[in-house]
This record gives structure tokens, sequence and C-alpha cells, in this order.
């Protein structure tokens, strides 16, 4: 926002006339071109405000950890085989019905 306010007192210090001559110096002379009076400055005194916004950056980090739990289970499975073996007996030859 911007705003202005006098900060000076303006005033004027005299009026910038000449002094007048006495008796009738200027009388019989010649007459004079007149010089161009200067004022005394009138300085005015303004204050402004001048407002700026400054973005600020605020990083923010999230960080994730992910973890991963294993729970180990047992069960048991149960297999079985079995074998097959064959015995023979021989009570000898076929020759031995012969006779």
């Amino acid at each position: 926002m911007l705003s202005n306010r006098g900060c000076c007192s303006c005033r004027q210090n005299g009026f910038g006339m000449q002094p007048m001559p006495y008796g009738n110096q200027m009388m019989n002379a010649q007459p004079m071109m007149e010089c161009q009076v200067v004022e005394p400055t009138i300085t005015q005194c303004q204050e402004r405000e001048f407002y700026h916004e400054v973005p600020h950056v605020c990083p923010i980090h999230t960080h994730t950890v992910n973890r991963h739990i294993y729970k180990h289970t047992y069960t048991p499975q149960y297999s079985c085989s079995e074998e097959n073996q064959v015995c023979n007996i021989d009570c000898g030859k076929c020759s031995g019905f012969l006779r």
C-alpha cells in the first residue's frame, strides 16, 4: 500500500523583496529594467511506503520406511513309502520229481 504524508512544514522565509530607495535618488536616474524576483523555495516532503511480498520456501520431506515382516510357520507334510520284497523258497530242481 502506498501512503503520502507531509513530513516538512512548508514555510517561506521572507518575501524576496528588494529594498526601496530612499529620497529622490531614483527620481533623476534613468528608468531601470526590473529584475526578476525569485521567491524562496517551498519544499514539500512526501513519505511513501512500499510493501513487498517475499515468498519463502519451507521444504518438508516425508521419508517412508516399508518394513516387510515374514512370520515363518511350519506345517508337517507326511509322506510314506513301501517296499515289496520277493522271497523265493526253492525246494530243489524239477529233476527231483523224476524218479
